[in-house]
């Protein structure tokens, strides 16, 4: 029989569901019987409790369970047949007045929306490319070294400077009041590198071991710790100890430290350019995915079932309780978060999966194994050993989709800049790499 399918409004559908009574008591009957086969109850034997305890204790939750399975399979055959595709879960609701023997349902529903994808041709992309040179190389060594510094004790008359680590007490007051986190004992710091507010490193630079200064620092609009930000505070530290950095020689006993096959200078510099490269490829394949994916966007139109939506900024929501609970925020799991604050980025995302998945219909897209195989092995190149990570990846079904999802984008970004207006335009390493260049 036909499926009588009525149009709501844009996406939203309903159609009616209708059972037999006597299908739902039948099978009612039967997962009664079944159970009372298995049920054990005090004062009974297994398999002998009487049918009339078994329907007493149990009739109620199977009729639930069976009426849900039966409106599902009812709905889920309905949609087929009429060649819907349903966005979320139906609102079913039960009618009344229906023909004796039977049971009717509204079913109110989204379906996927038609998504139209305007000329690529005429879409606009800015295409980021950078080189790296041989300052990115220098930088990168100086990290290096950095990380692998050592420290030795200044002479007590010794004064602070930039690449000196520091231990200090320090206490700050606000309107005469203590603050929490502005004090600390033995507190460790590298002078020069931005690990403290300017005021306070610049308070420091200079001192000597055993001084005591006062000084004033105001914290940023901006700062990270609300209850202070904006705020001007009276700080006093006492310098304890002061130690100069040593930076390691660039030579083969540093390469050979590093694990780099080649233990020269050149091959350490190239085992640099060589790993530099590949996060320049990742850095731009990102930022040049952006600017498609938002030229995409832009190209096409669609419905956004509210449902998906919705769907989306539940995860969200979750995504930030659990965000924090990590960070040790009491009672996270109750923690009032607005949904709104998620809305655009939501619909965002659901506009977007709906377009690419389009395009990916459309133009055949989808990931090939060999492009998953060459993506995975380019990932696991950067580990000393890429055999295991690969293994790691194909381990899981999970990160295989996780993986998969990636080529598939890498796919549609390659196709729309095949067919976009694109505009190259060169950025430094600097600017690329942005706050981590600055470690």
């Amino acid at each position: 029989m036909a499926v009588n399918v009525e149009t709501l409004e844009k996406l939203e559908r309903k159609i009616v569901l209708s059972l037999p009574v006597g299908v739902i008591q039948t099978e009612v009957d039967s997962r009664l019987k079944k159970l009372a086969r298995t049920v054990k109850m005090d004062g009974f034997r297994p398999g002998k409790v009487p049918m009339s305890v078994v329907q007493q204790r149990y009739g109620y939750s199977v009729h639930y369970e069976v009426m849900n399975d039966k409106i599902g399979e009812a709905f889920s055959q309905a949609a087929n047949e009429a060649k819907l595709r349903v966005a979320g879960q139906p609102k079913i609701t039960e009618k009344e007045g229906a023909a004796e023997g039977q049971l009717e349902f509204d079913a109110v529903f989204e379906v996927y929306p038609e998504v139209k994808i305007g000329d690529l041709a005429t879409a606009e992309v800015e295409k980021l490319s950078t080189e790296v040179s041989d300052a990115a190389i220098d930088k990168t060594l100086e990290i290096l070294r950095k990380q692998r510094r050592t420290f030795q004790q200044r002479p007590q008359d010794g004064a602070a400077s930039d690449g000196d680590r520091v231990t200090v007490d320090f206490e700050g007051k606000i309107d005469g009041e203590p603050f929490q986190g502005g004090k600390a004992e033995d507190f460790q710091f590298n002078v020069g590198e931005g690990q403290m507010l300017k005021e306070f490193e610049e308070a420091v630079r200079g001192m000597k071991i055993g001084e005591s200064k006062t000084f004033q620092l105001a914290f940023p609009e901006d700062y990270h710790g609300k209850d202070v930000a904006g705020k001007t505070a009276d700080f006093m530290v006492t310098v304890k100890k002061i130690e100069a950095s040593n930076l390691p020689e660039v030579d083969e006993g540093f390469a050979k430290s590093l694990g780099i096959a080649d233990a020269s200078i050149d091959g350490l510099r190239a085992d640099i350019k060589k790993n530099l490269e590949r996060e320049v490829k990742f850095r731009l394949l990102a930022k040049n995915k952006q600017a498609v994916m938002d030229a995409l966007v832009s190209k096409a139109e669609l419905d956004l079932p509210r449902s998906i939506v919705q769907n989306e900024i539940d995860r969200m929501v979750e995504g930030a309780r659990a965000d924090l609970k990590q960070r040790g925020v009491k009672d996270a799991d109750k923690a009032p978060i607005p949904e709104e604050i998620f809305r655009e980025q939501a619909e965002r995302r659901v506009r977007l999966g709906l377009v690419v998945a389009e395009l990916v219909r459309t133009s055949e897209l989808a990931a090939k194994p060999e492009q998953i195989k060459s993506h995975i092995e380019e990932l696991a190149a950067s580990y000393e050993r890429p055999q295991e990570v690969v293994r790691w990846y194909y381990g899981d079904n999970r990160r295989m989709a996780e993986v998969e999802a990636i080529v598939i984008e890498n796919n549609v970004t390659d196709y729309v800049l095949s067919k976009a207006k694109v505009t190259e335009k060169s950025v430094s390493f600097d600017e690329l790499m942005g706050p981590q260049a600055q470690a």
